[in-house]
């Protein structure tokens, strides 16, 4: 008898909608418990499979996409694809918590291979991007339901914590203004990713170098 992930069974048709040291500060609080992949072997591909297929056609259609689309996209059957995410809801949930997981180890790479300026500045470059390109997928949860604010919650918690992290090591190292907050850092590249949606990367990079003058004790020289 034929076992494994792709025994699909009906389901229903649709949705229902210094260099080398990692900050200490840097965690990624309750993003854990929104996700509950599978343990078995063949279940876990195809779910890392629905959710980065999802990520690609989110991004291209926004997140409104066909769920068939993502399904093809992901080489599984709709079936799998509805026993991993039941709704519309808990697939974006999972591309969303995802990249704000990816977006948080890129903060705790760039602090191993980086000092503590760049660090901070090459995140903050990384993270505009996140805001621009993922808008879509954040609006999409603000439903104002208690559960849909609880993921925008953590996930920006997340974020928080790797901004602070990585400020905390550039504070010590001396590479920004030693007045400089969290909250200003982040409602400023918040600002920034806004600004620029649609005027493009290269104008949100001009901004952002405006900003590293703005931020640095002696300048930009001190953040470059």
């Amino acid at each position: 008898m034929a076992t494994g992930e792709d025994m699909d069974h009906p389901h229903g048709s649709g949705p229902g909608s210094p260099i080398g040291a990692v900050p200490a500060e840097i965690h990624r609080p309750g993003l854990g418990a929104l996700l509950r992949p599978p343990h078995r072997a063949d279940a876990r591909r195809n779910y890392e499979a629905l959710l980065a297929a999802a990520a690609t056609v989110f991004a291209a259609d926004g997140p409104q996409a066909s769920l068939d689309k993502i399904a093809r996209t992901a080489g599984v059957g709709n079936a799998t694809l509805y026993r991993h995410f039941p709704t519309r809801r808990d697939l974006l949930v999972g591309v969303c918590v995802e990249e704000v997981e990816a977006l948080c180890a890129q903060g705790e790479q760039l602090a191993v291979d980086q000092d503590p300026g760049p660090a901070l500045l090459g995140w903050l470059h990384a993270f505009i991007e996140h805001v621009t390109s993922r808008k879509g997928l954040a609006e999409a949860l603000m439903t104002g339901r208690s559960e849909d604010s609880a993921v925008i919650a953590a996930c920006q918690g997340a974020i928080g914590e790797t901004a602070a992290a990585l400020l905390a090591a550039a504070l010590r190292a001396g590479a920004v203004r030693d007045d400089l907050e969290v909250a200003d850092l982040l409602a400023l590249v918040n600002a920034i990713a806004l600004t620029t949606e649609s005027t493009g990367a290269q104008h949100a990079d001009r901004l952002l170098r405006l900003l590293y003058q703005g931020i640095g004790p002696r300048g930009a020289q001190a953040l470059s």
